[in-house]
């Protein structure tokens, strides 16, 4: 909190947050208490300032498996280069373009950088997809080959063909719920409702 009021004293609001952030850390400390950003923080700091807490831990935890390293942030990173750094047995799963928590702090150079970071690393490219058509692969691919700032791939299945992937442009959201609508109506006779399935990216949507 300190360090964050002499960076932030000559602005008005981030000062104000400075008091707040003093204030609300002193009663986390009277309350023996941390909140999530401290499991991570804390645990950094003490691994940096304690080498035998580190080697404990670097020995207990000799292998190590990070999932959605994506969506990792630069605390997480320094977490996981710590107590990899004796044993270097550390495998990480993610996908570049599936990066969606910068807002959280999640950093995408973590998995950019990857095999700079550790020099002995292997690729593994899983691109290879169990679930969905090549229609449907064939789309996606088009639409992540925008991305900016990613490795590649090529996503690809052993799946039949299957339908085209059909785009609607909607005016506004009745006119969406009526196309969903119809579309199961029309593709329903001989099938029950339960076989479809509507997807939407947030919860707003589902009115």
């Amino acid at each position: 909190p300190d360090k964050y009021y002499e960076m932030y004293k000559n602005e008005f609001r981030e000062r104000e947050i400075a008091k707040i952030y003093k204030l609300y850390n002193s009663r986390l400390f009277e309350a023996n208490a941390m909140d999530f950003d401290d499991l991570l923080c804390n645990v950094v700091k003490l691994f940096e300032e304690n080498d035998d807490v580190l080697l404990h831990y670097q020995n207990l935890y000799k292998y190590i498996l990070v999932d959605e390293y994506q969506d990792t942030n630069t605390v997480q990173f320094r977490l996981i280069d710590l107590l990899a750094a004796r044993h270097n047995n550390l495998c990480v799963v993610g996908d570049d373009d599936q990066s969606i928590y910068k807002f959280r702090g999640a950093t995408i150079t973590n998995i950019l950088e990857f095999e700079k970071q550790f020099k002995d690393a292997k690729t593994i490219r899983l691109e290879q997809n169990y679930r969905s058509t090549q229609a449907i692969l064939t789309a996606a691919n088009a639409v992540i080959a925008h991305n900016l700032g990613r490795k590649g791939k090529k996503l690809w299945t052993a799946n039949a063909q299957g339908d085209p992937v059909l785009v609607y442009e909607a005016s506004y959201e009745g006119s969406e719920g009526n196309f969903v609508a119809g579309q199961i109506l029309a593709g329903s006779r001989g099938k029950n409702f339960k076989d479809y399935a509507i997807l939407y990216r947030t919860n707003a949507q589902s009115n």
